[in-house]
């Protein structure tokens, strides 16, 4: 196995509990190791990035040079149509087996080709992570060893994504996730993390270790002051009445005792420092981490993506295998955790998802929570807070093409709104729109204050009785105005809409995939 090693750009810092200098402050939470700062990265020199591909992978790491990426981390679906499957998880993530690809050699070999260019374009200082679970983790290894060489095999990673429930099975539960770590072959970037101590919360050889309290509440140990090479004269003198062989000047342990730092604990005893655990680095993080929860129904960042992943997972990655400015791929992409991770933390990054729906929410996620621009000419100017979205289907011909679950999430947010939970029995109902001011913090609460229903039809052209049931909708809910969204419409279909305002007051607007394309429907509705 290949030895673990920090690239010469990697931080180095001294272990804790060294004596040889004060320690620092230390830094709350999950720590050395990685930039925590905010600040975007610096736009590359070697290739485009801050850019979102919509289409499959494959076809777009072909066109990306060899060896120019830092990082790779993919979440790959276990069935290779989820793009075609509805994107907000209304099956609940279906985990059986048959429900998914018709045998696990089926998913092999749709992964091992994109996993050969993810290897093609990874830089040999470069580190891969790929995160899946218990279906076919033991296969993905074993074409992951042929891929990247078995010496290049750095960790198998454990997450604990939740925790045994109702246990109305036998056997035991599959309530982890399995993260492979490889190199690209050479030196690696790592930058070890580590889990700030909790005070309250001690194991017992730390709390053995740790067993003093200040005035404060701050939890110390004395640590030994004397110089382990007996022949410094220079720093051999008297200090609280104790001729020793320091490790310090005496200028510098004045000072230490003088702000408190070093403690006699009676007379005639030797000197030592109190080093408190809130300044150590804290507890090295190993290949097991049942410290990150998973996004539940109450986490802010929850999109109701049904396999998203949590951004502090994606962070503990992003910190540990790259250093600022880096640039990180995520080849599947879905919500886009990664891409949000990498921009938060500095660095450059490139996204891809055969998705359109997958695409534009990482594209908003993008615009809400790193406060990003979409724009060309932003983009183009190099700079670094702003993103664009390649290849989306912005074609009637490729509307046409998409799945009809794809075609209503994709005109559902292109208006603005928020796609229906339920694809099945949805009573008419596509999506949602919420005025300025009226949409609902919890997204499950879709009734929740005022909205206009939303109905999409991936038809060539509607007909009156689509008019119709529309119109018995929005009659149902006591909804005042509708938009729906058709390639085209008859003119029954047309006068039907104009004489149910005659009749009810009530407002359908009839919009085109033409329209919406040529954003037209802005001005008409």
């Amino acid at each position: 196995m290949a030895k673990r090693k920090s690239g010469p750009r990697s931080s180095r810092t001294k272990a804790a509990g060294s004596a040889e200098s004060l320690p620092s402050s230390g830094s709350a939470g999950e720590g050395q190791g990685g930039s925590s700062s905010s600040r975007p990265g610096k736009a590359s020199s070697l290739l485009d990035t801050r850019v979102i591909y919509c289409g499959d992978c494959l076809e777009q790491l072909e066109k990306l040079p060899a060896g120019c990426i830092d990082l790779i981390y993919i979440d790959p679906p276990f069935n290779s149509n989820r793009n075609y499957e509805v994107f907000w998880g209304e099956t609940k993530e279906k985990r059986a087996f048959e429900d998914r690809h018709e045998s696990t050699q089926a998913y092999i070999d749709y992964m091992r080709p994109r996993c050969v260019q993810l290897a093609r374009v990874l830089k040999k200082t470069g580190s891969f992570y790929y995160h899946c679970d218990w279906h076919a983790s033991h296969y993905v290894k074993v074409m992951l060893d042929q891929i990247f060489g078995e010496n290049s095999f750095q960790s198998e990673i454990i997450w604990r994504r939740t925790f045994a429930k109702g246990l109305a099975f036998t056997g035991f539960p599959n309530n982890h996730d399995t993260i492979f770590y490889y190199s690209g072959g050479g030196e690696i970037t790592f930058n070890r993390p580590y889990i700030k101590y909790d005070p309250n919360n001690l194991d017992a050889k730390t709390a053995k270790k740790y067993s003093h309290r200040d005035a404060d509440g701050r939890v110390y140990r004395l640590d030994n002051l004397i110089n382990p090479n007996p022949n410094r004269p220079n720093l051999t003198y008297e200090f609280l009445g104790v001729r020793k062989v320091w490790r310090w000047t005496r200028e510098r342990m004045q000072k230490a005792y003088d702000d408190g730092l070093v403690v006699q604990t009676k007379p005639g005893a030797v000197p030592q420092f109190k080093r408190f655990l809130d300044e150590q680095e804290g507890r090295p993080i190993d290949t097991v981490w049942e410290d990150i929860a998973p996004v539940n129904s109450q986490a802010q960042e929850r999109l109701g993506y049904p396999t998203q992943k949590p951004l502090a997972l994606l962070e503990r990655i992003v910190k540990a295998s790259s250093n600022p400015d880096d640039i990180v791929l995520d080849a599947f992409c879905g919500c886009g955790t990664a891409l949000v991770a990498a921009q938060n933390l500095g660095r450059q990054w490139i996204g891809i998802d055969v998705s359109p729906t997958a695409c534009r929410v990482m594209a908003k996620r993008l615009r809400d929570v790193c406060h990003m621009k979409e724009s060309e000419p932003l983009w183009k100017a190099h700079r670094t807070d702003a993103f664009v979205v390649r290849d989306l289907p912005w074609t009637i011909a490729k509307l046409k093409a998409i799945p009809p679950f794809e075609f209503e999430n994709w005109a559902v947010i292109a208006l603005g709104g928020i796609p229906n939970k339920v694809q099945v029995g949805d009573m008419g109902i596509d999506g949602r729109i919420f005025p300025v001011g009226s949409k609902p913090s919890d997204h499950d609460s879709m009734f929740a204050g005022d909205w206009f229903p939303i109905q999409v039809k991936q038809a060539e052209k509607v007909g009156r009785p689509d008019i119709d049931a529309f119109e018995a909708a929005m009659i149902r809910e006591d909804r005042q105005r509708g938009f729906f969204v058709a390639f085209s419409y008859s003119a029954d279909a047309d006068r039907e809409a104009t004489a149910f305002h005659k009749r009810t007051g009530r407002i359908i607007k009839l919009l085109t995939v033409q329209e919406i394309l040529d954003e037209e429907w802005v001005q008409k509705i």
